[in-house]
């Protein structure tokens, strides 16, 4: 590969590999499943409980009322409560239920073997070379994010 090949192939794979993890993590699963937005956003909110909808959106780089959308449905199947805030009665606040916990909990245990598995099928040099590039892709990722306007 050519050093120009490089963003077409970071661009092409990261999001490849994002759904072969999702839909190998979806097998076997109760439904309804915990799709991968739900997923970030329940992860952000049980990480930063009372979170407004608005920050959710920046945190998560989506529309304010996609976020709205993910936490309607959240809501509906009692993995997260919305609160009204007490500082400003048109925002709300987002905490985790205990529901909502859960099935985080089982959720990144199931990611979590899932790449555990996969990472450990590679060779040593292939593993070494991951980790060698993850402060790259952390670097890559808050370059994409300077500057960027709210969605």
């Amino acid at each position: 590969m050519v050093a120009s090949d490089l963003p077409d192939e970071l661009a092409g794979l990261l999001p490849r590999i994002q759904r072969l993890a999702r839909r190998r993590l979806w097998s076997g699963l109760p439904t309804p499943r915990l799709r991968g937005a739900h997923a970030e956003l329940l992860r952000l909110v049980a990480a930063r409980p009372g979170i407004r909808v608005s920050a959710a959106a920046r945190e998560l780089c989506l529309a304010p009322n996609s976020v709205s959308t993910l936490v309607n449905h959240l809501v509906g199947e009692g993995l997260l409560r919305r609160e009204p805030d007490p500082g400003d009665g048109r925002a709300a606040l987002l905490h985790p239920t205990a529901a909502g916990v859960d099935r985080l909990r089982d959720w990144r245990a199931r990611r979590d073997a899932l790449f555990r598995e996969h990472v450990a099928r590679l060779d040593a040099a292939d593993r070494a070379a991951l980790t060698a590039a993850l402060p790259s892709l952390r670097r890559l990722a808050e370059s994409l994010r300077e500057g960027e306007e709210t969605p």
